[in-house]
């Protein structure tokens, strides 16, 4: 289980490495990206809060990187955090995100990015429900839900 600690600690040393690497140029993200998801998950937009109704869908299943379909979280490890955006305590596995320092807006927060292709999903959270106390709040427009 991650926890606060290695969240930190792969920010300030360095990520696990990925089961394996996607790289496309920018020409080819659009391609097979709405603008909206381009905007999101290759230029490290925000979707607006309560925008997506993936905030309150809890059926079983798995959620996927919507640029490479990277398996990122499993609908077990989602909960309703009241913020607007889906979030999870736990990725599918420890070296499904990466995680970077992020001092954009004034605030100095932690991007959570897709460790295969560097996707934008968003930000993690000390805040998060027990056991392990994360939150990792996502944009659904970074997700596919991929049905069980």
């Amino acid at each position: 289980m991650i926890k606060w600690a290695d969240v930190i600690h792969f920010t300030n040393k360095g990520n696990p490495t990925p089961d394996k690497r996607v790289e496309k140029t920018e020409e080819e993200w659009k391609q097979i990206l709405t603008p909206e998801e381009f905007q999101v998950a290759r230029l490290k937009g925000t979707e607006r809060s309560f925008s997506s109704e993936m905030c309150s869908l809890f059926e079983p299943g798995i959620y996927e990187c919507k640029c490479c379909g990277t398996l990122l979280f499993d609908a077990t490890e989602k909960f309703e955090s009241g913020t607007g955006w889906p979030s999870f305590t736990q990725p599918v596995k420890e070296n499904a995100i990466g995680y970077y320092a992020d001092k954009s807006h004034g605030m100095i927060r932690v991007e959570v990015v897709c460790n295969t292709c560097d996707a934008h999903l968003g930000h993690i959270f000390p805040d998060g429900p027990p056991p392990s106390g994360l939150r990792y709040c996502i944009n659904a427009l970074s997700l596919n839900k991929v049905k069980e």
